[in-house]
């Protein structure tokens, strides 16, 4: 037996699914949400402005939210599928999003993983220069990712006897985002997307008319989650080699930090076994006996050197893996 495969066996004994652990986040982080999008500006912020400053501290749990919500992606969050997809809904259209584009773009990432087509930080030196590319890429770590995220279902809302012609001619087939289209189009996808769609808007308005003329902490509220979300993306694959589709960093974390990130720093081993829940990753990390490659702060701000030309990148033939799903 090989290591790739005994570490594949020694996972699937771990403990699975937390669902008690899962059932509790997932209301804890609703509670959360009610609490900054609606609570907060009803209730607290006609009284003093300074309970605005209680928004800094749950910022931080921005990403500990899009790491539950990624547990629902990967059907991980609970053994039962009617409850995994509730819930990946529910939390989905609090983060501002519905779960089927969240779900379909991620599990794209992990399809075309470090391919050329898909590497946020690639640039072709034949066709542009660092200076041409910086733009694009820093718009995506900074705020990009999260506001596609937030307003791709207005695309959807469009008739649907347009979608298809405008998916033709505006995205490449052969681009992710032309991908994502292509798989958006049935009639099953359409409709939840839609549905989604719409009561993400309502949540959203809903909070707006509840902040009224305090729409600028509102305003703060959406742009802090949507460079958390932009900015902590894509670190984990900066500067890696082209064209091995399972190769991500673990990344070192304070045990604290990663609990709460629920070792979403691990993402080394989720891009070889997704079907690996949350809980197991740090055993399964040492029964394969893996390294960190770097920590996660500082690959966040490595990044921050900007677009890499493709060809200065290591390249690299897709390792051969196994993988249940």
């Amino acid at each position: 037996m090989s290591a790739n495969q005994e570490f594949v066996a020694y996972a699937n004994r771990g403990r699975g699914i937390p669902v008690w652990i899962n059932l509790s986040l997932g209301a804890f982080f609703i509670a959360i949400n009610l609490y900054q999008f609606i609570y907060l500006p009803l209730h607290l912020l006609p009284r003093s402005m300074s309970w605005a400053w209680t928004l800094v501290p749950l910022a931080f749990l921005t990403n500990p939210f899009w790491s539950l919500i990624h547990e629902t992606i990967h059907d991980l969050f609970h053994p039962n599928p009617a409850v995994n997809a509730f819930f990946g809904r529910f939390l989905s259209i609090l983060f501002g999003a519905p779960l089927r584009i969240l779900r379909l773009s991620h599990l794209l990432h992990h399809k075309l993983n470090r391919l050329p087509i898909e590497g946020t930080e690639f640039y072709d030196r034949a066709n542009s220069t660092k200076a041409r590319a910086a733009p694009r890429y820093y718009f995506q770590i900074s705020l990009g990712l999260y506001l596609f995220e937030l307003l791709s279902p207005f695309y959807f809302f469009l008739p649907r006897h347009w979608l298809a012609p405008i998916e033709k001619r505006c995205f490449r087939p052969d681009s992710v985002s032309g991908l994502l289209m292509q798989n958006c189009l049935d009639a099953e996808s359409l409709r939840e997307i839609r549905f989604d769609g719409l009561l993400t808007l309502m949540w959203i308005m809903l909070s707006l008319l509840c902040y009224g003329q305090r729409w600028a902490v509102f305003a703060a509220l959406l742009l802090a989650r949507g460079f958390l979300i932009s900015f902590f993306d894509n670190i984990f694959h900066y500067g890696t080699p082209v064209g091995n589709i399972f190769y991500a960093k673990n990344l070192r974390l304070p045990e604290p930090l990663a609990k709460l990130w629920l070792n979403f720093n691990l993402h080394g081993l989720h891009h070889v076994n997704p079907a690996i829940s949350w809980i197991d990753l740090p055993a399964a990390f040492d029964a394969e006996a893996a390294k960190y490659q770097g920590g996660y702060f500082e690959a966040a701000w490595g990044q921050l050197r900007g677009p890499i030309a493709v060809q200065d990148l290591p390249q690299s033939a897709p390792a051969v893996r196994l993988r249940p799903f």
